[in-house]
């Protein structure tokens, strides 16, 4: 397939032996063998790059892992690869790996760019074949012996000390592993047992090897022990690459020279020679044979009547000149060339000269081609001799088709536009147009008559010269004469038709100018009253109808004098028809000034004349609902001037008993309660409004100026004012409660009370945080020194106030953890319950979590878990399913199966945790 010769032309340094370099058949098994061994091998060099390939034939491709693969091996640096993604980037990149192994002395024969990049597999492993041979067995040396022989001597010489080794080769000798082995263990014994392997067991031989190798060695795995034993000849090369990467491994790089195969080299020049001299005599037969069939046609004289017919003969030439002869050209220039060559190669290689076949000498050839060009000159002359002389018939026959083309096209339809009486449906300006269309059409028909005169003149001097087409021009200069003739009559009936016609209408036109003048700012006034006689009204007061009521009037007092003007308008009209009827004028159209016509005025003056009275009736409708609406209005506000105060003194007076509440909670709580029921009485009047109501909604009414409250007003104070009677009941219910359930005097409440009261400053019924810490401290709550206390909620400033009043030391810290508690939401008030409510749990001795987790204790004995059983056996059934199903299971390390945590539960109780 390829040779490699030594980068000093002197030695061959390899010998190859196997069918796969000379025929580029390879063994399947060699092949699987060639491409794991050479992608390990070429892999050990990639990692020190930080790469590695997958796909030997693939990977290679593009010429980038190429390159980098021989500028690890050479220590040297490669030209710079191309980027690119295209083939011919790929292909640069390759040529330039190519390259560099040829300066390194190695020839390179039919192993191309373009085939690794094609990917092909037998090309890409002789490739790294090739790359192996030089950079890893080429400078192997042994007592004068290099390569491969120095190699198989140094594997011989290291393994004669071990039984049943005997190494003669590089494929059959390695199948049992011990030549492997033996290596391994000739220069690192401690990594093998020697001892302990069989020749009998080949598989375990090889792995053992091969695992040692790529463990302590740094030899990739590069075959696999299946490859070898399953194989009756392991293939050469990849033996050869993997035993040596333990040469390297063990006595270091060394160089051998090695030459080319020179029987391959003087097979190829053979071959080549050989194929020279097959090329030569094909061409030579194939240009003969183009010369033979091309000189008759040239030498053909037979000449055609028309100039079309000599013009496509001289195309015909023409492309023989560009098109067929160039090539033959280059092809009588490359048959000498290749027959010098080819001379020269023979010469050089000591070979006989080439003798062609008879009659295709290079000296034939040349005599042959003198011939064709002979009567190619001769050819041409006559050509252009003939085409000269059709050329001047040619000319006055086209001279005159054109001209006659020409005229036919212009009086194409002139005949039929001349005969067609559009005149006598048409308006004032489009018979105007008519008639300048008319006199550019007679200046237009004057210019031709020049090319008329010309265009027979021309057929006159045909007929003269004995053109071979006269009769045809003849025939066709008659008609175009023929034409002329009826043209000029019909031009003059028509420019006369036009311009009676114009006089007539010019007559109309006036008249109908006239009538749009009138019509149109009559016809506006028409629809402007039926628009305004139509028009739905909204009006809300007395005095809106009235007005409405009197414009009216006004309108109708102008009716008389329109009725006039109308039947002046109708009068113009009828002047027109009586022009039309005594002329017999063909009207095509309306009048051009405006779309009104008699018809639609009269139509519209009947319908104005039917809406007055209409307009009348509703006019007289709507007063009469406006009285209505009135009185509704007065008859809501009375009743809602009257509710609206009483609604909003009612909410005074409870937020001055919430304030000024004396003797115990239940006698507030009585009194509260009468006064409520003292409240839900008024309902019917609100009731009775709401009627009332209903009804100016019904009416469509949305204002009333005789009062400032409306329903909704009316509705939301109500509302109000129920909600605050019941929440301050509950707050008094909810006082009740909290005393009971925490023990608290009548005297604490009021004591309670009267602080909230006198730092609620804007009697809102809630405290701000700085007014709530006063509040506390007035009471004597030492925020800055307790940390267990516990606050409600009140507006911070108030809240603050209230506290430092009652005599407590209030730190931020502690106000502020205050404040989470009676403040969760962060709304930054605090309410008068949540006030109590803190209070309550301050003064008052309430169970903690704590207490509760050291009831649990005893219940279990004193475990730090309790049972399920313990649980029923002392709380009743509800509480004890109730605890159990929400305890978590224990966790700790002393725990029991079934044992369940009743600390995290007891602090889930209290809202220390989740529960």
């Amino acid at each position: 397939m390829h040779n490699m010769d030594h980068y000093d032309g002197e030695t061959d340094y390899m010998h190859q032996e196997d069918d796969w370099d000379r025929d580029m058949l390879l063994d399947p098994a060699w092949e699987k063998q060639q491409r794991k061994t050479f992608t390990a091998w070429c892999n050990s060099h990639l990692r020190k790059a930080g790469t590695q390939i997958e796909n030997i034939e693939e990977d290679f491709r593009d010429g980038l892992k190429l390159m980098l693969l021989l500028e690890v091996i050479s220590g040297e640096r490669l030209a710079k690869p191309e980027r690119g993604k295209m083939r011919v980037h790929k292909i640069s990149n390759v040529n330039k790996a190519l390259d560099f192994i040829a300066s390194k002395g190695v020839k390179l024969v039919s192993i191309g760019a373009e085939e690794i990049v094609d990917g092909n597999a037998k090309m890409t492993l002789g490739m790294i074949w090739t790359i192996i041979l030089r950079f890893a067995i080429q400078d192997i040396s042994v007592e004068e012996t290099s390569a491969k022989e120095g190699l198989l001597l140094w594997c011989q010489r290291k393994t004669a000390p071990y039984k049943n080794v005997n190494i003669q080769n590089f494929h059959i000798s390695w199948k049992d592993g011990l030549g492997f082995c033996a290596l391994i263990h000739r220069h690192r014994p401690e990594l093998i047992d020697y001892a302990k392997l069989r020749k009998d067991d080949p598989m375990t031989n090889l792995n053992t090897a091969f695992d040692v190798a790529e463990k302590y060695l740094d030899i990739p795995k590069m075959l696999d022990a299946e490859d070898i034993v399953g194989t009756a000849r392991p293939d050469e090369k990849a033996i050869m690459t993997y035993v040596s990467s333990f040469y390297h491994a063990f006595s270091g790089a060394q160089k051998a020279e090695t030459a080319a195969n020179r029987i391959c080299k003087v097979l190829a020049v053979n071959q080549e020679n050989e194929q020279l001299m097959e090329d030569y005599e094909k061409l030579a037969t194939d240009l003969l044979e183009w010369i033979r069939r091309t000189i008759p046609w040239l030498e053909n004289r037979m000449p055609e009547n028309t100039m079309q017919a000599m013009q496509q003969k001289l195309e015909d030439f023409r492309d023989y000149r560009r098109l067929h002869k160039p090539p033959k050209v280059q092809e009588k220039c490359q048959l000498e060339i290749n027959f010098n060559t080819l001379q020269t190669k023979l010469r050089l290689s000591n070979r006989p000269a080439f003798m062609p076949s008879e009659g295709k000498m290079v000296s034939d050839i040349n005599n042959a081609w003198g011939n064709l060009e002979g009567a190619e000159k001769g050819y041409e002359e006559w050509l252009l001799n003939e085409i000269r002389r059709l050329e001047r018939l040619d000319h006055l026959a086209e001279k005159f088709r054109q001209k006659a083309a020409i005229h036919e096209a212009w009086t194409e339809g002139k005949e039929e536009m001349l005969q067609k009486r559009d005149y006598e449906t048409a308006s004032l300006s489009e018979i105007k147009a008519l008639l300048k269309k008319h006199e550019a059409f007679e200046s237009d028909l004057a210019a031709h008559q020049d090319r008329v005169e010309q265009i027979a003149a021309i057929a006159q001097e045909l007929n003269e010269l004995d053109y071979y087409d006269s009769p045809s021009v003849n025939a066709r200069c008659q008609r175009i004469c023929d034409q002329w003739d009826a043209l000029g009559a019909l031009t003059q009936k028509r420019s006369e038709a036009l311009q009676r016609t114009e006089k007539l209408l010019e007559t109309i036109d006036q008249l109908y100018l006239e009538f749009a003048k009138r019509a149109a700012p009559f016809n506006n006034w028409m629809e402007g009253a039926m628009e305004d006689l139509q028009d739905t009204f909204i009006v809300h007061t007395i005095e809106e109808i009235q007005g409405l009521s009197t414009a009216h009037e006004q309108f109708k007092a102008t009716l008389p004098e329109a009725d006039k003007e109308r039947l002046a308008i109708l009068g113009i009209h009828n002047e027109i028809g009586k022009i039309v009827q005594t002329y017999h004028v063909n009207m095509a159209g309306t009048n051009p000034y405006t779309t009104i016509n008699p018809q639609e005025i009269n139509a519209k003056w009947d319908k104005v004349r039917q809406l007055v009275p209409q307009r009348d009736q509703a006019l007289i409708e709507e007063h009469a609902r406006q009285q209505n609406n009135e009185r509704l209005r007065r008859q809501f506000a009375n009743q809602a001037n009257v509710i609206g105060p009483w609604i909003q003194n009612k909410m005074e007076e409870i937020g001055r008993i919430s304030i000024e509440m004396h003797g115990t909670l239940e006698d507030q709580l009585t009194h509260l309660r009468q006064y409520e029921k003292s409240i839900v009485n008024y309902k019917p009047k609100i009731d009775q409004l709401e009627g009332d109501h209903q009804l100016i909604q019904e009416a469509l009414i949305f204002d009333n100026k005789h009062t400032n409250y409306t329903m909704e007003h009316i509705r939301v104070g109500w509302e109000q004012l129920l909600t605050t009677i019941a929440r301050t009941i509950n707050e008094i219910e909810n006082q009740i409660l909290t005393r009971d359930a925490k023990g608290i005097s009548q005297e604490q409440l009021n004591e309670f009370r009267a602080s909230f009261n006198h730092f609620d400053r804007d009697h809102s019924g809630a405290l701000g945080a700085e007014e709530f810490k006063a509040c506390l401290i007035s009471l004597g709550f030492d925020i800055a020194n307790d940390a267990q206390k516990r606050t409600g909620i009140m507006e911070a400033d108030d809240f603050k106030a209230c506290l430092i009043s009652m005599g407590y030391n209030l730190g931020e810290n502690e106000f502020s953890r205050i404040m989470s508690i009676v403040d969760p939401n962060r709304m930054g008030v605090v309410t008068f319950q949540a006030f109590i409510d803190f209070m309550s749990r301050e003064t008052a001795d309430t169970d903690t979590a704590d207490q509760v987790m050291a009831s649990f204790k005893i219940l279990a004995g004193d475990k730090n878990y309790i049972l399920a059983d313990e649980l029923r056996r002392e709380l009743p059934p509800d509480q004890a399913d109730y605890c159990i199903a929400r305890m978590a299971p224990y966790t700790g390390p002393d725990g029991v199966p079934g044992a369940l945590d009743y600390m995290s539960f007891s602090t889930a109780l209290y809202g220390e945790s989740d529960l």
